[in-house]
């Protein structure tokens, strides 16, 4: 039997009949069942990677998780984080709607504006694989066909499916004389009544389409294999070409504002907050909770209505203005300062202190669920400011602060802290004067609010001892509350360790005797952690499995980078003209020490001896030197003198043992001297001595 026909996703029949039949399913049950709706909506995502990993050659095991399939096809190109976060935002929503809550994290109860929220995200998806894959490129899929009215829709629900239904003939109208409007508006509205009404009598016959699916199941897997083996064969240039299609079509995504809302919704979810941009709504009765992260949609403020406002139990700490993807992030922030100004409280909720000039809310964002991108600023990324001191600027992020990490800043006094480090002595570091002046010029440059400092010390003048001090202070004083020491050597991060173990700070007692501190090793902070030191490696890949769903590590997680070595390794970002922007991959550009300073929201100090152009092009002019020549001058280096030739008569005549001599011969396993004799004559030339012949006088001379 043939299934039903998809209202909004036939196209992908052209690949799979089951991916269309998937997708009508989740149609299919939208009126009656929108949990199912989501449910199903998470069998489609899995089976669109499932399918994009086949075409891409790196389809591994049936039942793979989607996490693994999505790092694989980001470290081809294939997605970019934009999309990868679509598939993630329907796995997670699937994954609440199938699975039972926990006391933690109650069941969620999925609306008809969930559901349709992410059919919508799901019909896009859809279109990035069919142009991604399809014989036609340049696919347009014509406008999303929104679905009959559920019973009973609530009043957001009921607009929402209206806007759709005006769009669709909107569209049909565009070259239509005005004659033509009324009938095919009638018709538009008809075609969707009728292919959803189609849709839902096929799944009345719930069993026998399980049935089916089934068995079709069983055979879609033998065609992923097939497909998977032919594109593991295709020459280069097909593969080529595959990619520039997949980021062509990644490029294209434009989600407008409600679609865009599933993504943020999925994004601050990942992080620890509550939200559900259609069900956790201020009109719907969500109100700010002890002992919950809730953000709430729909805020409202003297201005009008917040689109998120960010509650961590009772205390409002953050207000949030999402825009559609195509939309300029940066001046949005100017709407969310405004909500800030104007935001009022009800019930029990309070402000957390303040207020900070105009503003009662110390923290704002905005997005447009863009990933950021250099080249693109103000168009990508969280863009965040910290209101409650004037010189704050704004400035992206690459994903959404967290509860814990909110509270964390909100707990930080810099005027205080700053305060206490001016007030605070440096004689108890046992540091040389150059190095106190270093730490000095840190501390001033990040009071003024710069946060990429370059610091050059030449080799041998202790800018690992330097760094102990500096952030002993900096966590003292609390400034910090965490850091990463950041290396590109595992041997660089051992020493260092080494050293922030042994140097002796207050009291006789290390840094790693006063403060948590984690090593190479270890994947993740702790909340007790002041100090952990990573690879770039490993923690690009670390970045990895966060972005594939897996540990995710927050952009507060670290407040301050410390780059040992930055001359060493690192590379900048490849440029971008406007042409490649339209079908190249972000991840093409950025280098992988980039991708770890960029997505951390924190101060970077960067150590080097030799600040290369590179260096000095991410992190600035150096803000101290102390070079080599002056360390000489100083006289804590010794200067490179032309080499001195010692002459001696042993260095002139050399070493000579006659044979049959008995000479003393030194076991250097042992330890243990005895005599030898020699069967032949022997001679040591000056580059043996002290290697092959031990002579003392020659030594005391010398």
């Amino acid at each position: 039997m043939t299934g039903p026909a998809s209202v909004n996703f036939a196209f992908l029949a052209q690949h799979d009949p089951v991916l269309a039949e998937y997708a009508a399913e989740a149609e299919g049950v939208f009126r009656a069942h929108p949990r199912l709706c989501v449910a199903n909506l998470r069998t489609l995502a899995e089976a669109l990677a499932k399918h994009a990993a086949a075409y891409a050659g790196v389809y591994g095991v049936e039942r793979e998780e989607l996490g693994l399939l999505l790092g694989r096809l980001r470290d081809r190109g294939i997605v970019d984080v934009q999309v990868a976060a679509m598939f993630r935002a329907l796995r997670e929503a699937g994954n609440e709607a199938v699975h039972a809550g926990t006391p933690e994290r109650p069941a969620r109860a999925f609306s008809h504006g969930d559901a349709l929220k992410l059919l919508r995200l799901a019909r896009e998806l859809a279109v990035w694989f069919h142009r991604s894959f399809g014989r036609d490129r340049s696919f347009k899929p014509g406008p999303f066909l929104p679905p009959p009215n559920p019973p009973g829709p609530d009043d957001a629900v009921q607009a929402e499916l209206e806007r759709l239904r005006a769009e669709v003939t909107r569209l049909a109208e565009v070259h239509a004389s005005a004659a033509e409007q009324a009938r095919l508006r009638v018709e538009a509205e008809a075609r969707a009544a009728a292919a959803y009404a189609d849709v839902e009598a096929a799944m009345q016959l719930a069993e026998e389409v399980n049935a089916r699916l089934a068995a079709e199941q069983a055979d879609f897997e033998v065609k992923l294999a097939a497909v998977q083996a032919s594109a593991a064969a295709a020459p280069p240039a097909v593969s080529a070409a595959l990619l520039q299609s997949a980021q062509a079509a990644s490029a294209s995504v434009d989600l407008d504002e409600a679609a865009t809302r599933a993504l943020i919704d999925a994004q601050l979810v990942e992080v620890g907050w509550q939200a559900d941009s259609q069900g956790l709504r201020y009109a719907k009765g969500a109100r700010p909770q002890k002992g919950k992260n809730l953000a709430i949609a729909e805020w409202p403020t003297a201005t009008g209505p917040a689109d998120y406002a960010l509650f961590v139990g009772l205390q409002l700490l953050g207000i949030v203005e999402a825009k559609k993807r195509s939309a300029d992030v940066m001046s949005a922030l100017d709407q969310a300062h405004r909500y800030a100004r104007g935001a009022r409280l009800e019930g029990e909720a309070v402000f957390a202190g303040g207020p900070w000039g105009e503003s009662r809310v110390p923290f704002i964002f905005s997005t447009n669920g863009r990933a950021y991108l250099q080249q693109l600023r103000t168009r990508s990324g969280v863009w965040f400011r910290d209101l409650r001191r004037p010189e704050n600027t704004a400035h992206p992020l690459a994903g959404w602060r967290s509860p814990e990490g909110l509270v964390e800043a909100l707990q930080c006094d810099i005027d205080a802290a700053h305060a206490a480090l001016q007030a605070e002595p440096t004689d108890y570091l046992d540091l040389r004067d150059y190095q106190v002046k270093a730490i000095q010029a840190v501390e001033a440059a990040i009071a003024q609010g710069d946060r990429e400092l370059l610091l050059a010390m030449a080799t041998g003048t202790g800018k690992t001892r330097t760094c102990i001090g500096l952030l002993y202070r900096l966590l003292k004083s609390r400034r910090f509350n965490r850091v990463l020491f950041l290396v590109d050597r595992t041997s660089l991060g051992e020493q260092a360790a080494e050293a922030f173990g042994h140097a002796k700070l207050e009291n006789f007692q290390s840094f790693t005797d006063i403060y948590d501190v984690k090593e190479l090793g270890d994947v993740a902070p702790s909340a007790e952690t002041k100090l952990q030191f990573a690879t770039v490696q490993g923690m690009v890949r670390r970045l990895a499995a966060a972005e594939a769903g897996d540990h995710v590590l927050p952009v507060d997680a670290y407040d301050c980078i410390v780059v040992d070595e930055a001359h060493r390794g690192y590379h900048l970002d490849r440029e971008m003209s406007e042409v490649e922007l339209g079908f190249r991959s972000e991840a093409d550009y950025i280098s992988k020490f980039t991708r770890v300073l960029e997505y951390f929201d924190a101060v970077k100090v960067a150590l080097t001896a030799t600040p290369a152009l590179h260096t000095v092009k991410i992190f600035g002019d150096p803000i101290f030197v102390y070079s080599y020549r002056e360390a000489v001058v100083d006289g804590y280096l010794v200067d490179h003198e032309p080499p001195f030739l010692i002459e001696t008569r042993l260095s002139r005549e050399g070493i000579s043992f006659f044979a049959e001599t008995e000479a003393p011969a030194y076991n250097t396993r042992t330890g243990q001297q005895s005599l030898f004799r020699l069967p032949d004559e022997v001679r040591f030339e000056v580059e043996d001595f002290n290697k092959k012949v031990i002579t003392e006088p020659w030594n005391e001379a010398v």
